[in-house]
């Protein structure tokens, strides 16, 4: 009956969020979706902040400026310059979510048949708007270090794929594999997008929730260190992960005619990002909170990691292969006996607990193997009692 534009004729939803009509399940463990733990959300913090905001009626329920709020991008361009990346405020456009940014980035830059590059595993989001923007997606593999930087110069050097516009990469505490891409590596890429003109679209939700190792500094804070790197590093970060989700704060740090442009696609979009958030969010980093709240939550992510990696040595042992992260909110994992982690999730189901089949985080080449697990919402209890349902569930498959 309807015509629709060919990239929606048959679109197909998040598999994540499929997996939500399942969290009403009583009992239901859930290591699925990438949800900040709600109990150690700031209410106390943001309370006393949106009090604030909320005395300058005109700032923040009028409509604001399309790239964000001057009080916001002052405070964001304070905390990239804690993150060791100084950042002017007008460098910055704040978007509804760093995925918007994304969004934004592809309608400026991608045109359908495009090449764009994306590291394999990857947050399917990314996958599902590639898509929807019609682009030839290439896939790069990673290993514990992160992105194959190697791989992707042999790719590249050897003239198999047409000249990227871009490449995706989650380089700190990666979703889904919790990686975090060497130093070398960082360097060696920010070379190979000088030598071949592609921009590094650098996602960064996670680069706060380090509990163990030492610090790396992010892309665009390497760049100034490879000549002629900096204009080809975009940079997304957000409030969701370290502060709170409904806030719906993201931003973007590139080059002034990225910047601008866009500005005006966001201004088809939502005109502007919704003020009186922003305002909250600006009253709460000027007044100090996130610096003195985000220990508690690395600190307790920190235990509750170390919770579920101690559990699925104890109770599968050989049965799963994975990789302890040093921060972020994700483990990922193999399934060692031949198993079918999509069959093995219907099992686990039964027996209220769940996860993320790997199948999710593919475009191709998939690991039917591969399962992401989440250990940021649940509580300490809750991990190790899921762990054991698992253990029930895979004698069963």
């Amino acid at each position: 009956m309807f015509t629709f534009n060919p990239a929606f004729e048959a679109p197909t939803g998040s598999p994540i969020r499929e997996l939500f009509k399942y969290l009403a399940q009583p009992g239901m463990i859930s290591f699925a979706g990438g949800y900040p733990a709600s109990d150690l959300f700031d209410r106390e913090g943001l309370d006393a902040a949106a009090a604030r905001a909320s005395q300058q009626s005109t700032l923040c329920l009028q409509y604001g400026p399309t790239d964000g709020l001057a009080v916001l991008k002052e405070q964001l361009a304070q905390l990239m310059t804690r993150r060791g990346t100084p950042c002017a405020p007008q460098a910055l456009l704040v978007t509804t979510g760093s995925q918007q940014g994304f969004d934004l980035l592809l309608r400026v830059m991608v045109a359908p048949g495009d090449v764009v590059l994306v590291e394999q595993p990857a947050y399917p989001a990314t996958l599902q708007a590639l898509k929807l923007q019609q682009a030839d997606v290439v896939t790069v593999p990673v290993d514990q270090n992160g992105l194959d930087v190697a791989a992707l110069a042999a790719l590249l050097e050897a003239g198999l794929v047409r000249p990227p516009k871009l490449l995706y990469t989650v380089p700190t505490f990666a979703n889904p594999t919790g990686a975090t891409l060497s130093l070398e590596r960082r360097m060696a890429l920010l070379k190979l997008a000088a030598r071949h003109h592609f921009l590094i679209v650098e996602d960064d939700p996670y680069g706060d929730l380090r509990f163990s190792g030492t610090a790396l500094p992010s892309l665009l804070a390497l760049s100034d260190q490879v000549p002629g790197s900096r204009d080809w590093v975009v940079h997304f970060s957000s409030l969701s992960k370290i502060v709170a989700p409904g806030l719906r704060v993201g931003w973007m740090v590139a080059h002034a005619e990225i910047l601008r442009r866009c500005v005006v696609a966001k201004q088809t979009v939502d005109l502007c990002s919704s003020p009186w958030t922003q305002a909250i969010a600006a009253e709460y980093l000027a007044s100090g909170a996130l610096e003195r709240h985000l220990p508690r939550i690395v600190d307790a992510y920190a235990v509750k990691c170390r919770t579920l990696c101690d559990a699925l040595d104890e109770h599968l042992g050989d049965a799963i292969a994975f990789h302890r992260p040093a921060g972020g909110m994700f483990v990922w994992a193999q399934l060692t006996g031949g198993e079918n982690a999509s069959d093995t999730l219907r099992a686990c189901i039964e027996r209220n607990v769940m996860f993320v089949p790997g199948v999710a985080f593919y475009k191709d080449n998939i690991d039917l193997a591969a399962l992401r697990l989440s250990f940021a919402a649940p509580g300490v209890a809750e991990i190790e009692t899921g762990v054991q349902r698992m253990k029930q569930a895979l004698a069963l498959v």
